[in-house]
């Protein structure tokens, strides 16, 4: 790649991997739209995009579970499903003609999912849903990240907070442990898909570590993250329109 479109690439995910880990999030589907703006082949876009997730979530889960902030059991109900759905799902080759609306289809939740911050709505007691239900959610949400290269976090996390599972605070540990198992479980379906990863990995993984590193200890607390998050969704609509038409 030209230097100059690896720099942007790896500021533009240095920026989403701060917002995404403030609250749990890997950021794959940022590095997803970031890459589809710069016109990424859909073979690289979803390791890379795992691979970068795994290293973002995985630092962001460490931080929430020293904190006490994660709910082993509830996590435990999702993943029960969703680690061997998203194996799975990173087996499976989808060609570009259906890869590409379905990413953009995802971009597209992920940006609702930006601009509605059900977060605002979670002021009543936790409860624990049942296996009937925490199952076959862990289950579509693990496919849905294996075959898309995100973790599923993203979709978990206000699935908690607007049915009441959980406080604000333990769903994003919950969220950040979530897409590290199913991550690492995409990436382990497909190990030849490791061959495709870009030669300018390490300064896409710099850049996300010091994305985490702002997100997580320092916090984006003291900008207006609302405005920033939807400017953030902005971006994600323009790639899914862009992969919806490409």
């Amino acid at each position: 790649m030209d230097p100059a479109i690896v720099f942007w690439i790896a500021a533009l995910m240095a920026i989403a991997a701060a917002l995404y880990s403030s609250v749990g999030h890997g950021g794959a589907s940022a590095y997803l739209a970031i890459m589809a703006l710069f016109s990424v082949t859909p073979e690289t876009m979803r390791p890379t995009a795992l691979a970068l997730n795994l290293v973002v979530a995985t630092f962001a889960a460490a931080r929430f579970a020293l904190k006490g902030q994660t709910n082993w059991r509830l996590l435990a109900a999702f993943a029960a499903t969703a680690v061997p759905a998203a194996y799975i799902g990173g087996s499976i080759e989808l060609p570009p003609t259906v890869y590409r609306p379905l990413v953009g289809l995802v971009l597209l939740g992920a940006a609702v999912r930006l601009f509605w911050q059900p977060e605002r709505r979670a002021a009543r007691p936790a409860y624990a849903p049942s296996l009937a239900v925490t199952l076959p959610t862990g289950a579509a949400l693990g496919m849905l990240a294996g075959l898309t290269g995100t973790g599923g976090g993203i979709f978990l996390s206000p699935l908690i907070i607007l049915f009441g599972w959980e406080d604000a605070r333990k769903t994003s540990g919950i969220a950040a442990a979530f897409i590290v198992l199913n991550s690492a479980a995409g990436l382990l379906g497909n190990l030849a898909s490791v061959q495709r990863l870009p030669a300018e990995l390490p300064i896409l993984v710099a850049s996300v570590f010091g994305g985490a590193l702002v997100g997580t200890w320092l916090g984006v607390a003291r900008l207006p993250r609302p405005r920033l998050l939807q400017g953030l969704a902005i971006v994600l609509v323009i790639a899914a329109l862009k992969l919806f038409v490409t």
